[in-house]
């Protein structure tokens, strides 16, 4: 690049006064800078989402670069493709009319090592009015398919069918590799400085330079500028090659930090330490690879496939698409975080039933209904439907049932095949084959697991519970127990939700060893258990609804409380073993049959310690989706010391 900036002609005015200076050269920089932080996304946040928290070294695993190349499919159609990994999805543009899309879109994801790995790419046939449809998927482990010294790894993987993850319906293809901590730090600094390379020859003059680095607002950069380029100018001509100085550059801000705000989206950078300031700024930069950047800011796949009705739901206020607790008009859609897969889905449920469930749990007036006969109507209607799902004719609605929920009910693990089901009862208690559900720690007893498929909230206090979680009236250990098996062990205790969902395996287990002390009855009505009527304050739905209440005393965790409670279209609730017998952890206790349905249990103060993972997503009022079996927490009672594992930093076998 030449010495010398881009200046005015000379010219005069028609008022012959003096012509305006021209712009500086240093007010053009910190225009360009301006125009970056424009161009970077829809917004800042999608550009580089900020962090929750700081990255430790020795969990940063590095930045991996995923480009979503192009796939076959089996029809023509307008497709696009969403990759989602942790708590965020990105989603590529609309293909052309097509049965082979192309997009070479990418997007680069810092990994750590007790952080999500698992990489979900879903494809999408577009509908712009309301929502797409999901044709097809793949997961990926990052930490398996990616690998340090890889320079272009293609990769062609097979799509699965959401309703039969045995089915193929096409590929897809991508690219895959992890940047170097070092080249990363160079090719940051050489985007940095390419903002003040005007003509694009790839080399600096010290004056421009020096423009640069104060156009950063840093006085410690300014006071190095010299510094560094003379290092770097080894011939003294004034100019130097710009990869040269990014080496030095990059050297520099890992020692003392140069650049006190993100060039692109201007967050203040320091926070943390100086890895967490480049990883940021490298997200924040385009490569310059010459492919389209996935566009982000979405949280689950499901929101990215939403079209413009959606969006003017949102802009519109009518509707929320948030994690944590919502109420009223805002909880129109349920977000759940995957311990598995580490990652955010939301929960499907019928778009009329969530308004339904809103007009009678999340008003006065609903509230009104309930207390004029709305609750005999419910149980009227719970009744006349389990008739119904126990009749031959109700076979017929199996597949519709399954299809509904795709991805979300897997028939491969499934014990018996579709046909033996002969009513849809049947198939809503369906049992699982041998070893679908692996016991963590089975063979020890201090660990507790979890007692069904379903959506877990964990609290060490049932006021934790009553801050982030339930907002009935007059929620209360005793209310919830009954006068006649109610102790004072458990006003204090920890308290964890098992909400099941229709789409869920309805068979809970036994989540401690011990001896079954006691069933007791407690009717009660049949309320939703779903989330918009659990976090009403206008309703009790747990204290209020019929539910059974068995008692496990252990050796391990003391006397455990577990609470089966039926909800709307559950009108049946069944044990399977007896009083005095003795169970182990994971053994099969009960099923609910058709409809929604909660398990709690509540263990005496200070005789568990839940696991982290549960506890955090909890205080953040998200619930966990979590399976049979699945670690839950560890006695505090005194053992030997010994390695127990913890689920968080593990990856579950299928």
């Amino acid at each position: 690049m030449g010495h010398g900036a881009s200046r005015s002609g000379d010219s005069g005015d028609s008022g012959g006064g003096a012509p305006p200076p021209p712009p500086s050269r240093l007010s053009g920089l910190r225009r360009r800078l301006r125009l970056r932080r424009h161009r970077s996304g829809h917004d800042a946040a999608a550009a580089a989402p900020p962090q929750l928290k700081g990255i430790d070294a020795e969990d940063f695993a590095g930045i991996a670069r995923i480009e979503i190349v192009g796939a076959e499919m089996g029809f023509k159609d307008r497709w696009f493709a969403c990759l989602s990994i942790g708590e965020r999805t990105y989603r590529t543009a609309t293909s052309d009319h097509t049965e082979k899309p192309m997009w070479k879109s990418e997007k680069k994801v810092v990994l750590e090592t007790n952080g999500p790995h698992i990489a979900r790419i879903s494809i999408f046939e577009t509908n712009r009015f309301s929502r797409s449809n999901l044709v097809g998927y793949c997961e990926i482990d990052l930490f398996e398919i990616l690998s340090p010294d890889s320079e272009n790894n293609l990769e062609e993987l097979d799509l699965f069918d959401p309703s039969s993850s045995s089915t193929i319906v096409g590929k897809i293809s991508i690219i895959c590799y992890v940047e170097d901590p070092i080249e990363t730090q160079k090719s940051f600094a050489r985007r940095v400085l390419a903002i003040a390379d005007f003509n694009e020859d790839g080399q600096l003059s010290q004056s421009e330079f020096t423009d640069l680095m104060t156009a950063f607002g840093n006085q410690l950069a300014v006071n190095k500028a010299e510094e560094l380029f003379k290092r770097a100018d080894k011939n003294g001509d004034g100019i130097v090659d710009m990869d040269e100085l990014a080496i030095l550059l990059a050297d520099q801000q890992e020692k003392e930090s140069l650049i006190s705000n993100c060039p692109v989206c201007g967050e203040i950078l320091g926070k943390y330490d100086k890895m967490n300031d480049m990883i940021h700024m490298t997200l924040c930069f385009d490569e310059g690879t010459g492919n389209q950047v996935m566009t982000g800011g979405f949280l689950t796949e499901k929101q990215a496939s939403y079209g413009w009705m959606f969006k003017l739901s949102e802009w519109a206020h009518v509707s929320c698409y948030d994690v944590g607790l919502n109420s009223g008009s805002s909880a129109a859609y349920i977000l759940v975080f995957d311990r598995k897969s580490k990652r955010l889905v939301e929960e499907i449920i019928d778009s009329k039933i969530v308004l339904s469930m809103r007009a009678i749990y999340q008003s006065k007036f609903g509230l009104a209904l309930i207390d004029t006969g709305a609750k005999e109507i419910l149980q009227s209607i719970s009744e006349k439907q389990g008739k119904r799902m126990n009749s031959v004719e109700s076979a017929k609605d199996i597949p519709t049932f399954i299809d509904f929920f795709k991805d979300q009910i897997n028939m491969g693990e499934v014990k018996y095949p579709l046909e033996y089901f002969k009513t849809f009862n049947e198939f809503f208690t369906r049992e699982l084959k041998p070893g679908a559900r692996p016991i963590a720690c089975i063979e020890r007893d201090d660990i507790a697991v979890c007692a069904a498929d379903s959506r877990l909230m964990a609290f060490n206090s049932v006021s934790d519970s009553l801050r982030l979680w339930i907002k009935g009236r007059k929620f209360s250990i005793h209310g919830l127990l009954g006068m006649e098996t109610c102790s004072s062990a458990w006003n204090e205790g920890s308290l964890v939700i098992f909400r099941l969902a229709p789409q869920d395996y309805h068979r809970f287990h036994v989540p401690v060893s011990g001896t079954i002390e006691s069933f007791v009855d407690i009717p009660g009505c049949l309320y939703t258990v779903n989330p918009i009527a659990v976090n009403s304050k206008y309703c009790n739905v747990f204290t209020e609804n019929k539910r059974v209440v068995s008692i496990i005393s252990t050796s391990e965790f003391g006397k455990v409380a577990f609470v089966a409670i039926g909800a709307t279209m559950v009108g049946s609730i069944t044990f399977l073993r007896k009083e005095g017998e003795y169970v182990h952890k994971g053994d099969e206790f009960g099923y609910f049959s058709f409809g929604g349905s909660t398990v709690i249990c509540i263990f005496e103060k200070d005789a568990i310690q839940i696991d982290e993972d549960l506890l955090a997503n909890s205080e953040r009022s998200l619930e966990t989706l979590v399976s049979v079996g699945m670690r839950l927490g560890v006695s505090n009672r005194e053992h030997p010391e010994e390695d127990v594992p913890r689920l968080e930093k593990c990856t579950l076998a299928e």
